[in-house]
């Protein structure tokens, strides 16, 4: 069996409108590919207990989450006819209203990137331990809980 290296997604800071651009349009030249679907997770500026949040600082046990990723990638292929799929998230500072999570999925059908793309999302959000420190607009902090 062949074993496949395992890369890193984590990104430094937010992940830009420009590098998600870019990624999409690489994939002009696969002509075999008849859809994509991405999912963009942002920060937002949830009001708890009167104080506003004004960015997520992102840590993780970033080669246990690296491996997570990659089973959650290796899964998705082995279920889902996908062409090529693509995860990255952020590490440290991201500023409400700024992308800290980019997946994007592609496949010659449209169907399958619609389902390939929850199931990918709910794996991230079920197994993967990365995790966010909400910081509120007075410099206080609380751990954030995924829902």
């Amino acid at each position: 069996m062949e074993h496949k290296k395992i890369k890193s997604v984590f990104k430094q800071g937010a992940i830009s409108s420009e590098f998600i651009g870019e990624s999409i349009a690489k994939h002009q030249s696969k002509t075999s590919i008849g859809a994509h679907n991405i999912f963009l997770g942002q920060v937002r500026a949830d009001v708890i207990n009167n104080k506003t949040i004004s960015a997520i600082e992102y840590t993780a046990y970033e080669d246990m989450a690296n491996i997570k990723f990659h089973d959650i990638r290796e899964a998705a292929f082995e279920k889902f006819d996908l062409t090529c799929m693509h995860i990255y998230h952020s590490l440290g500072i991201v500023k409400a209203g700024e992308i800290c999570l980019f997946v994007f999925v592609s496949a010659p059908r449209r169907k399958v990137v619609f389902k390939a793309l929850e199931f990918i999302v709910e794996a991230i959000k079920a197994d993967v331990p990365v995790f966010g420190k909400e910081i509120f607009e007075d410099d206080t902090h609380q751990w954030k809980t995924n829902t």
